[in-house]
């Protein structure tokens, strides 16, 4: 079942604007005489009455509306230096924000779905009653813009036109927030109308920083309302808090895909890049991958970038599988970004020319960004990163050496800036998506690349991914599942979401002939896991760039390939032939039997361990512990023939 829409709307009732009449008002009171009329240019009732409580609620000062224009973007600029909420750096174009020491990535523990009575919710979510939810909201958010500018833009989620596109307000008082939302987002205010009468719907995000001390932290909260489309955020201010057009309104698009738009739609945490093969010919793949496990690098490794971290699909009318990307640029991670692995990205944090918004790196005595990873000589010994004043060597409270950035600093830059940038991203027809790949940050298991034997078999790849805990979220440690790299952002069942990946990826509206492969990536294998002492990986972050290529031959069938229980593995001449044409690399045979031999144990008790925590889920469809145990079987009996560890030469009749 899906969300309940006969539900009270917090803001509304919390603001207590029923009319339009009195939404004007609220207008003519908080607007000085621009900004009204830049306002009064959006009809749509239901958003005017929405951005009319969300002003009472908060009691801003003044309201400033963006419209997308060089002027309001520029006047953004300028606040955000003038409150401190960013600081200029020496190249034209580069800004530093720092998020508060104690808030450097997603807030899980105060993160909440508003729930209603009945409502199945995803077992792996935080639930708050809407009745504690408005309680809550009420007492932390009442008057919290008092003495505050709030600002607010008009944003489509994709391409304008595309069919899986949504539109979105965004209302917030942080000039961070609205500064990276033009950045990363669409400013469709002229059109922002126009989006709403061809979806039906919008989404809303209301936001504060508060007064921005650590002291708060405890009453941050991120609450996403299904019910009403709306997100609340407050008292926090890392951007994967409080840009709830990201990873809050994701939430809703999944929601959407689920509910509404079963078998035409889905909505996932996967980057969208377009790959050169023979011919001239440009294949679009897809790929999940939980934050910090490689979707980045996925996507910069591709030669046509489109996104970096969400992708809608839908089925167009000739039985392809179209994506596009909500966003139009990229929040990334920059631990581990440099000129040897991520030559494109490096090109616009570097040379001049990009406006770019860093967060939670080290800036040197030089006012120049530094980060973990970047390999550059020589490393800085001291500045200012995400706890203060910095100088290598430094410990925390617990003698742990404090690194020089945080390893969830990120980028904000805009996707045109990226030397391998595609206007297929603009394109309302999205891209035709023949590779969808998953991955995780595996470092014992599973090979570098897999295809699955149909597409029920894909679906369970990417029900099983498993990786390391990230730096993304606050306080998580550890091993876990990662369902779909998608599983945090899932707000109905898991039972509901594996349905609608079941029917999208197996129906009869996909053309035979333009059915995508399902695949499994692991970049993470590591030499320590194939009978080595180092922990280093078996191989090198530009590899990726071979096993797509390999994909990309795959989809058309022209690679043959070796079947095992696990799905089809390339055959070491194809490899040895990518990795000499696509990154001029030998490729020894010997690490091809490392990386591709299947360690039976291993793979057996990543089974079990899924097989165990599906069966405490509800409703989860049986074509999963079918496919999971028909492996598993299968392993067992390969096992019997070749021993714990079996080589691709044994599965092979070549």
């Amino acid at each position: 079942m899906g969300p309940q829409k006969d539900v009270i709307d917090i803001v509304t009732e919390l603001g207590g604007v029923k009319t339009p009449e009195a939404a004007q008002e609220v207008f003519e009171d908080k607007l000085d005489a621009v900004n009204l009329s830049k306002l009064n240019e959006i009809k749509n009732e239901a958003v005017r009455l929405k951005v009319a409580n969300a002003i009472v609620l908060c009691g801003p000062d003044s309201v400033f509306i963006d419209t997308g224009s060089e002027e309001d973007r520029q006047y953004i600029r300028d606040l955000s230096l003038e409150k401190g909420e960013e600081s200029k750096l020496p190249m034209e174009g580069h800004t530093i924000h720092y998020d508060l020491k104690e808030e450097q990535g997603r807030i899980i523990d105060r993160t909440f779905y508003i729930h209603n009575e009945g409502e199945e919710v995803n077992s792996l979510a935080n639930l708050m009653d809407r009745s504690e939810a408005f309680e809550d909201i009420r007492d932390k958010m009442t008057g919290i813009m008092n003495g505050k500018q709030m600002l607010i833009g008009f944003y489509v989620r994709g391409p304008v036109g595309a069919p899986a596109s949504n539109p979105a307000v965004e209302i917030t008082s942080s000039t961070y927030v609205l500064h990276s939302a033009d950045i990363l987002y669409r400013n469709v205010f002229s059109l922002f109308d126009g989006e709403i009468e061809k979806t039906g719907h919008f989404y809303a995000n209301i936001h504060s920083e508060g007064l921005n001390r650590s002291e708060d932290l405890p009453n941050a909260r991120v609450f996403m309302d299904r019910s009403h489309l709306t997100t609340y955020s407050f008292n926090c201010t890392y951007a994967g808090n409080t840009l709830l057009m990201k990873k809050g309104n994701h939430r809703f698009s999944v929601d959407r895909s689920v509910y509404e738009k079963r078998e035409e739609q889905l909505a996932e945490h996967m980057f969208v890049t377009g790959i050169n093969g023979p011919g001239g010919r440009i294949t679009w793949m897809i790929g999940a991958a939980p934050s910090g496990c490689g979707k980045t690098t996925s996507a910069m490794a591709g030669d046509h970038f489109v996104g970096d971290d969400l992708a809608q699909l839908w089925i167009a009318e000739d039985g392809s599988v179209r994506s596009i990307n909500p966003e139009a640029g990229i929040f990334g991670i920059v631990e581990d970004v440099n000129w040897e692995g991520d030559p494109v990205l490096m090109e616009c944090l570097r040379p001049p020319g990009t406006e770019v918004i860093f967060s939670n790196v080290l800036i040197d005595d030089n006012r120049v960004p530094q980060w973990v990873g970047n390999n550059e000589d020589p490393p800085p010994i001291k500045g200012v990163n995400f706890q203060g004043p910095w100088e290598k060597g430094m410990v925390d409270a617990n003698g742990k050496e404090i690194p020089m950035s945080h390893p969830n600093s990120r980028c904000t830059l805009k996707n045109t800036a990226l030397g391998n940038y595609s206007d297929k991203n603009e394109d309302p027809a999205g891209v035709e998506t023949r590779i969808v790949t998953y991955s995780g940050r595996d470092s014992d298991t599973m090979p570098p690349v897999w295809v699955a034997k149909d597409s029920d078999r894909g679906v369970v790849i990417g029900a099983c991914i498993v990786s390391a805990a990230t730096a993304t979220e606050v306080g998580a440690t550890g091993v876990r599942r990662q369902p779909w790299a998608n599983a945090p952002f899932i707000p109905g069942s898991l039972g509901d979401y594996m349905e609608a990946q079941f029917q999208f990826f197996g129906s009869s509206k996909i053309a035979p002939d333009k059915r995508p492969i399902l695949a499994g990536l692991n970049y993470f294998l590591t030499e320590e896991a194939r009978g080595g002492t180092s922990k280093k990986l078996l191989g090198e972050k530009r590899d990726v760039k071979a096993w797509m290529a390999w994909l990309e031959r795959r989809a058309y069938s022209e690679v043959d390939a070796i079947e095992t229980p696990v799905g089809y593995l390339p055959k070491y001449a194809d490899l040895k032939s990518l990795f000499e044409s696509r990154i001029a690399k030998e490729y020894p045979e010997d690490l091809y039997v490392k990386q591709f031999s299947l360690y039976i144990d291993n793979i057996v008790a990543r089974i079990d361990l899924q097989i165990e925590a599906y069966g405490k889920e509800k409703n989860i469809p049986q074509k999963l512990f079918d496919i999971l145990k028909a492996q598993r079987q299968e392993l067992t009996a390969l096992k019997e023939k070749f021993g714990p560890i079996v080589t691709p030469k044994q599965m092979t009749n070549d």
